[in-house]
């Protein structure tokens, strides 16, 4: 397992440990976490779950077609 040193101005240190401390995690699990996180190339399993969940929310293409009127002609060029 790797090891990495970094360096934190007080404000930034104090607020990534009260946040590793609201998680109930050390400072390196929940740094771990974000890196973790960031350089993820899958979608997040519950934004995953949303596909296709607003399924009834959106009319169809045809319900969209059938409200507007007729194109205007266009100018050939």
């Amino acid at each position: 397992m790797g090891q990495v040193t970094i360096y934190l101005d007080h404000e930034i240190e104090n607020k990534m440990k009260n946040a590793a401390k609201s998680d109930h995690i050390s400072v390196s699990k929940w740094v771990s976490n974000i890196i973790r996180e960031k350089i993820s190339t899958e979608w997040p399993e519950d934004v995953v779950k949303l596909a296709g969940s607003w399924r009834d929310d959106f009319p169809t293409l045809e319900e969209i077609r059938s409200t507007h009127a007729t194109d205007s002609p266009r100018e050939e060029l």
